[in-house]
């Protein structure tokens, strides 16, 4: 019996979408960043400098910029820095190239060979700062008579306001740019202990040693990378014990409060009951927050000056899901709610413990 040919898993590869985590609607966002962003740059340098100026409005190598700006924004080549330097250094690079070595092909050569260590010196690195150096070399008579000008208008200027717009369009697209890596978890207790979430796994130094012994250079940051990792245990684990939701271990009597009701009361039910997070519920039963001892020892008046914001999961969700707000020292328990915010359960740090407990496999 014959069965159809199946492609090759291999074959079609290099056609395949190279950057991790790219979404078609990521890729629509950054279309539109860079169609708005370019053509107001170039708008507005032909108000700096005038339509009839003899250098360009817009140099090429700033297309290649709007790409990383706009597509790839929590690259490290893309943050405003490696664009503004990364272009006007290099610039000024090819400029000083061409002006004392009149061989075009050595020109050409060692103008972006001193562009990428000129730029690796000064922390700028930017692909297209390599485009900017060569087009100082071989832009012509008008680059020719700009000279020293040239790396700052249009280099420069189209490189400020390119990153200007940048992160206008990001602000209004909810989109974090310039990027900053999240931070690391970090101890809340004021003591030289390491967080928990540093105790066990993976440390710096590990990342540090894996990134020396691949012998690449990957375009991501090193801190993005641990959170990345970081996020890769818990998603494994999540998917290892999908099965157990919250609803499975979660506390179905809850205790709670009014938001029209007194801090002593909540005083009263926390001691009373041996617990450190009551959920507040408004005057119609939807939660509305929480508050814990740490919230009301000093303080006097409704529960509603006081509380904080609740950490909420559905019951569905599964449960190991809830490690990372359980572990970052400041949550101890997450509310379980329903689609109107009422509140069906608690999980608590001591439900979540046993929990795990009981999944760890007994040694032989």
């Amino acid at each position: 019996m014959n069965h159809p040919t199946q492609p090759h898993p291999g074959r079609f590869r290099l056609f395949r979408p190279i950057l991790a985590g790219a979404t078609l609607r990521e890729r629509l966002v950054g279309s539109l960043g860079a169609l708005i962003g370019v053509c107001l740059t170039g708008w507005l340098c032909s108000l700096s400098v005038g339509a009839g100026a003899s250098l360009p409005l817009i140099v090429a190598p700033v297309g290649a910029s709007a790409v990383l700006l706009f597509a790839v924004p929590a690259s490290p080549l893309a943050q405003p820095w490696p664009i503004v330097g990364g272009n006007t250094i290099s610039a000024l690079v090819g400029v000083a190239v061409a002006r004392w070595v009149h061989e075009p092909a050595l020109a050409i050569g060692l103008a972006v060979g001193l562009a990428i260590a000129v730029m690796s010196l000064t922390r700028c690195l930017h692909p297209p700062g390599g485009a900017a150096a060569l087009t100082a070399v071989i832009g012509g008579p008008a680059v020719a008579a700009s000279g020293f000008l040239f790396p700052l208008v249009p280099v420069g200027l189209n490189s400020v306001l390119l990153v200007i717009l940048g992160v206008a369009f990001h602000r209004l697209s909810r989109r974090s740019y310039p990027h900053t890596a999240a931070p690391a978890p970090a101890n809340v207790h004021g003591t030289l202990d390491p967080p928990p979430q540093l105790r066990v796994g993976f440390r710096d130094e590990d990342v540090d040693a894996a990134l020396a012994a691949a012998q690449e250079t990957f375009d991501i940051d090193r801190d993005d990378l641990a959170l990345l990792l970081r996020e890769v245990e818990l998603q494994a684990l999540v998917r290892q014990h999908a099965t157990l939701r919250c609803s499975d271990i979660m506390s179905r009597d809850v205790v709670h409060v009014g938001t029209d009701d007194a801090v002593g009361t909540a005083r009263s039910l926390l001691l009373d009951h041996n617990i450190r997070t009551l959920p507040v519920v408004d005057g119609e039963g939807r939660l509305a927050g929480t508050v814990g001892l740490r919230d009301i020892v000093h303080a006097d008046g409704p529960v509603s000056a006081v509380m904080a914001q609740a950490a909420t999961a559905s019951a569905d969700t599964p449960a190991l899901s809830l490690l990372p707000r359980l572990t970052d020292g400041r949550s101890h328990a997450v509310v379980i709610t329903d689609a109107a915010m009422h509140v069906v359960g608690m999980i608590t740090q001591t439900d979540l413990l046993v929990a795990l407990a009981r999944l760890r496999p007994s040694s032989a």
